[in-house]
């Protein structure tokens, strides 16, 4: 009998192919929403990638530009009505609107500082929308579903507000520091180790840290190593090791 049962299991055909076949129609379905899922967030990365290399080339490419002592209307004309790069449609949309609030007298017309203001913040929520977009779809794959609006919340409260747009190889070594503890807060991890946290910060850093362990405490088990005595404040029990 033992004999029958193991010559029957050693002629079923054990391939991903087969499995999915025997499967059941809930456990199918589950599986190629997974398998679709899983291509379109490597979609997401990809592009993403390509985005963010392009985006940097046309934002060197522009500051070298921009920098180069060549007047600024020169400039506007040579990048005329389409401009190739998220920074040189911001510049684009500012100068044009610069031009618009001139008077036929010469004059500038009240509230232009605004005015110019106004044109460029919707230039540059425009850019963003475009780099950030199909990331909320790839945060909430990893379980953890996020509007804009509160990452945004999230920059403000690490000291990054207004540079959601920037690269991340051109923050300084605190920036990055920040960045990383953003990125914890948003993720809500339930273990996080801290390795002398406040190290290469300011003292405004530093506050940054501080608040955002505390913001992070209820919900995340924090195991924290330093030598640094104003950092033994943000454990609720220690431990001294040697």
């Amino acid at each position: 009998m033992e004999t029958e049962a193991l010559a029957a299991v050693q002629d079923l055909d054990f391939s991903m192919l087969a499995l999915f076949l025997r499967a059941t129609f809930t456990v199918k379905l589950v599986m190629l929403v997974l398998i679709i899922t899983s291509f379109w967030s490597w979609g997401i990365i990809i592009q993403k990638f390509i985005n963010y290399r392009k985006a940097r080339s046309d934002s060197d490419r522009f500051d070298r530009e921009f920098w180069s002592g060549e007047p600024l209307d020169g400039l506007y004309q040579q990048l005329g009505d389409t401009p190739n790069g998220g920074s040189e449609r911001i510049f684009v949309s500012g100068i044009s609107e610069w031009r618009r609030s001139h008077r036929s007298d010469g004059q500038m017309i009240a509230g232009v500082q605004q005015r110019i203001d106004r044109s460029m913040d919707v230039a540059i929520a425009r850019e963003s929308e475009t780099l950030n977009k199909g990331l909320t779809f790839f945060a909430t794959v990893s379980g953890h579903t996020i509007t804009g609006k509160e990452i945004n919340g999230v920059l403000e409260q690490v000291g990054l507000q207004g540079r959601g747009m920037d690269l991340v190889g051109e923050f300084s070594s605190g920036m990055k520091q920040r960045l990383k503890y953003a990125l914890a807060i948003i993720s809500k991890p339930d273990f996080l180790f801290l390795d002398e946290p406040t190290s290469n910060l300011d003292t405004d850093g530093k506050k940054i840290v501080f608040d955002a362990v505390d913001s992070m405490r209820a919900d995340t088990i924090m195991v924290i190593a330093t030598n640094e005595e104003q950092e033994y404040r943000l454990a609720t029990e220690q431990y001294r090791l040697g």
